[in-house]
């Protein structure tokens, strides 16, 4: 019996990945234009940002309020022609305030009852889930089951959630009074935790300029859900040489002190060290950060570059670390530079 497919050859799969990855370039090029019409600076931010999302993975956002984080996800969106919604935790929001409900609904013709799901706000491709540290652990747990599974289970029902999902939890540095800590096991579902800082003099100036006149932003759709969902796949084709591979995984047993190869700094500052989802994302987040610079193979520049995000939310420092002054960001950069190649 002949296949309704037609064959295709390795040759053409080649040419057409590379297409793909012409595409994914030139893309990338074309969302940061557009971003820059609304955003002013953070370039590393918004670069970490895609490459968190080619790469399949969701990000934790640290940053003090009104540094445009908001704006910068729904432009996101917008630009790729993806799904928006934004929650604000608050401590009285509910599971089913995010999943959705089964209400009773009754038929007007025949009278008979019957159970119908109103999907939550969940059911979005881009969802902004806004200062998460500020409801209870269970509902903190729903959504991050969702980010897991790609689904919701309601009344003993599954309902598949769209694709591409991507969530972007916020966290607000400054007040912790009243908040709720995602606990280390939750915070490692991560992909990245990206901080962001204030801006510099020049941009704060810009930012005032353009947000205080009547100019209005037309942002173009650059790519769509089924473009991210192609490219996606692609990134998982990138080649890795074994020893960038080694490399990845050697950085991320460094952290832990109970390790026999891990520095003394180790052993004294940390408490508990990045597991093997760490050594994951780095390798993930190395190819995607390579196709997305036109390469077609991950490097250990790669690993380095994206060690901070991936590491910094997977380390819990000791209190000779914290009395010393040292954060994770410092402890990192310390092990990079101890582990150049």
């Amino acid at each position: 019996m002949t296949s309704p497919f037609p064959e295709v050859s390795a040759a053409d799969s080649s040419k057409q990945d590379l297409q793909l990855v012409d595409k994914l370039v030139k893309g990338r090029g074309s969302i940061l234009e557009q971003l820059s019409k609304t955003i002013v600076g953070q370039k590393e931010v918004m670069d970490q940002l895609l490459i968190s999302l080619f790469a399949k993975g969701h990000c934790s956002i640290v940053g003090v309020p009104g540094l445009a984080k908001t704006l910068l996800i729904s432009s996101l969106a917008e630009i790729l022609d993806l799904r928006f919604k934004r929650i604000q935790f608050t401590p009285d929001l509910m599971p089913s305030d995010i999943t959705g409900t089964e209400v009773i609904q009754e038929d007007k013709l025949t009278r008979d009852r019957s159970y119908k799901f109103l999907p939550g706000p969940v059911f979005a491709n881009i969802l902004l889930a806004d200062e998460i540290n500020r409801t209870p652990p269970k509902t903190q747990a729903a959504l991050l089951q969702s980010m897991q599974e790609y689904k919701v289970t309601v009344g003993g029902e599954n309902y598949p959630l769209p694709l591409p999902f991507f969530v972007l939890a916020t966290q607000n540095p400054i007040e912790q009074e009243g908040t709720y800590p995602l606990p280390e096991a939750q915070l490692d579902r991560f992909f990245f935790q990206i901080n962001i800082d204030y801006p510099s003099l020049e941009e704060e100036k810009e930012i005032v300029q353009s947000t205080t006149s009547s100019k209005k932003v037309d942002l173009k759709k650059v790519l769509n859900a089924q473009d991210v969902l192609t490219l996606q796949e692609i990134v998982r084709k990138v080649p890795v040489a074994e020893n960038v591979v080694t490399y990845a995984v050697n950085l991320v047993r460094s952290t832990r002190p109970n390790d026999a190869q891990s520095p003394d700094f180790v052993k004294n500052w940390v408490r508990w060290g990045s597991g093997p989802r760490a050594s994951q994302s780095l390798i993930l987040g190395g190819k995607a950060r390579a196709i997305l610079n036109g390469r077609f193979a991950v490097s250990i520049e790669d690993i380095q570059a994206l060690a901070a995000p991936v590491l910094r939310h997977r380390i819990v420092l000791s209190f000779h670390a914290e009395a010393e002054g040292i954060g994770t960001d410092e402890l990192i950069q310390k092990l990079v530079r101890l582990n150049k190649s």
